[in-house]
This record gives structure tokens, C-alpha cells and sequence, in this order.
């Protein structure tokens, strides 16, 4: 078993350092870029036509978060091709397994991570708002300035909490052909019929990586907190 673990090991960290952790960090940095244009789309107090945008950004997240991800996955790598429209897509809309990967979760991430962001906005007090509109700023730098930054720092956990999450739902992306990590402990267990040891050992490196995220995290919440006073 020892020798096992020790061929095996290389390939799944090769796997996942070569697909799992950047598909991970592309998806998710696309993912916040989503989920802050779409919150702050939904938390915006313009009327007339931006309401159909408003709309359109409710749906998004409704869709996402209604929806598992390994079927938003299939629709995109294996449904999508069969979605032709001439004069655009004659051959429908086929995309390499990491492009179909890096679209589906970065678009649930997005949807997610909206809902994250927008209540961190709305926990701050709005006297803030008031208060920073009475020295004449203006809505674009209040956001920038001062409310921002705090919804920053209350958003981290869950922030974090998503993309470890994000992390681990990478294995999904086996499904469509992505040779990421679990993908490799499936084919070799294939070939030593060993599964308990490969799924046991590609567990393993799924902790660690997680486990590196979660220390992380604690740093980031001791660094974006250090002029907060503790509750006693």
C-alpha cells in the first residue's frame, strides 16, 4: 500500500496544482467580480428602465442558487453545443472542458458570493451613508470609501468560506472530462483497484489544501481587523 501511496501522490498533486487550484482561484476572482457588480446592481435605488436590469440580476441569483451545480456544468459543456443559432452559433456554443469549467463556476460562485456581499453592504449602519452625504460625497465614493472597506471586512468568513467550498466542488468538474485531481485518483484506482486508497489519499490532499485556505483566512480576518475593539 505504501508503494501505492507513494507512485500515486505525485500525479494527484501534479493534477491538482496544474488544474485544481488555478481553475479554483480564476473562477472564483470571476466569480466576486460578478457578485459585486451584481450586488451593488440590486442594492441601487434607480427607476425606469434599470429595473428590468435589477430583474434580470434577481433571476440570475435565483437561477444559480436553485440549480445544482454539477447539472449547470452539464448544460454548459453538453448541453450548450446543441444551442444553434444561425448567423451566431451555427454549430452551437462548444467550449474546451477548463473554459466550460472556469464559466459554471464562476457564475455560481457569482450568484453565491452576491448575496454574501449585499448583506455585508446593508449591515453597515446606514447613519454612515447619511452622514457622508452631508459633507457632499457622492455615492460612488461612499462605496469606495467608507462602506466598502467594512463590508470587506464583514464578508471575509463567508467569502472564505466560499471558496474553500469552491475548492472542493472542483472535483465535480471530473464530470466533463477536466483531469484535475479526482479525476486522476478515478483513473488510477481503475488500475490498481485500490479505491479506498486513492479516494482516502486524494481526500487527504483536498484537507491540506483547505486546511492552507483556513489559515489563511484567520490571517486575512487578524489583519482587516486590527483596529477593531474586541468584545470583552
Amino acid at each position: 500500500m505504501w508503494h501505492i501511496i507513494t507512485t500515486s501522490a505525485p500525479q494527484i498533486l501534479a493534477a491538482g496544482l496544474k488544474y485544481t487550484i488555478p481553475i479554483s482561484i480564476v473562477s472564483f476572482v470571476i466569480g466576486l467580480i460578478i457578485a459585486l457588480f451584481t450586488a451593488l446592481i440590486r442594492l441601487s435605488q434607480r427607476k425606469g428602465a434599470f429595473i428590468i436590469i435589477k430583474a434580470i440580476a434577481r433571476f440570475y441569483v435565483w437561477l444559480f442558487r436553485s440549480t445544482p451545480l454539477l447539472v449547470q456544468l452539464f448544460i454548459v459543456y453538453f448541453g450548450l453545443p446543441y444551442l444553434k443559432i444561425q448567423g451566431v452559433f451555427p454549430n452551437g456554443i462548444q467550449m474546451a472542458p477548463v473554459a466550460a469549467g472556469i464559466l459554471t463556476f464562476s457564475l455560481n460562485t457569482g450568484a453565491y458570493c452576491s448575496e454574501t456581499i449585499r448583506a455585508s453592504i446593508l449591515s453597515i449602519p446606514h447613519g454612515q451613508w447619511e452622514a457622508a452625504y452631508s459633507i457632499g460625497m457622492t455615492r460612488p465614493v461612499i462605496l469606495r470609501r467608507i462602506i466598502l472597506p467594512q463590508a470587506l471586512r464583514v464578508s471575509l468568513p463567508p467569502l472564505s468560506n466560499s471558496f474553500i467550498s469552491l475548492v472542493k466542488d472542483t472535483s465535480l468538474a471530473a464530470s466533463i472530462t477536466i483531469v484535475e485531481m479526482f479525476e486522476v485518483s478515478q483513473q488510477i484506482a481503475a488500475q490498481n483497484y485500490q479505491p479506498l486508497v486513492m479516494y482516502s489519499l486524494v481526500a487527504v490532499f483536498y484537507a491540506l489544501f483547505c486546511s492552507v485556505l483556513s489559515w489563511l483566512q484567520g490571517y486575512l480576518e487578524k489583519v482587516t481587523s486590527r483596529y477593531v475593539t474586541p468584545i470583552n
